[in-house]
């Protein structure tokens, strides 16, 4: 049997940082994802998808990424259910991600190489590779 999901997409939300009783770290948020194909109107529709990250995955998750970041999800879908105070059961289909990958620079790293300031180290870095042209494979 086979349970994969990879996604690509935008944080809606902050991830929430938790821990279990048990000392267990968990990140919850979700990721938009636009479907492949456009609706109607000639738009494309957004599904928003629930993530779920343990242990230091969900520590990583939740001190570097913020609402916006683009992010690949690889991990496997869940669905579970739960009763609420008033006795209803509800069913919830979430992600289980055993991988993330940051897709894009936080905004803030994102400013500082437009401004030129990471760019200079590797300018300087440039500057002390020396190489012949007949070096070159092509």
């Amino acid at each position: 049997m086979l349970n994969k999901v990879i996604l690509i997409g935008r944080l809606a939300r902050d991830p929430e940082l938790r821990y279990t009783a048990s000392g267990k770290a968990v990140a919850n948020f979700s990721i938009a994802v636009e479907r492949p194909f456009a609706n109607q109107q000639g738009e494309r529709d957004v599904d928003f998808i629930n993530i779920v990250t343990w242990q230091r995955l969900a520590e990583v998750c939740a001190n570097n990424l913020g609402k916006g970041r683009l992010i690949a999800v690889d991990g496997r879908l869940q669905v579970r259910s739960y009763e609420t105070p008033e006795g209803q059961r509800r069913w919830m289909t979430e992600v289980v991600a055993n991988d993330i990958r940051f897709l894009d620079w936080p905004k803030q790293q994102q400013e500082q190489a437009a401004s030129g300031a990471m760019g200079s180290d590797i300018a300087d870095l440039g500057d002390e590779i020396k190489f012949n042209e007949d070096d070159l494979p092509f």
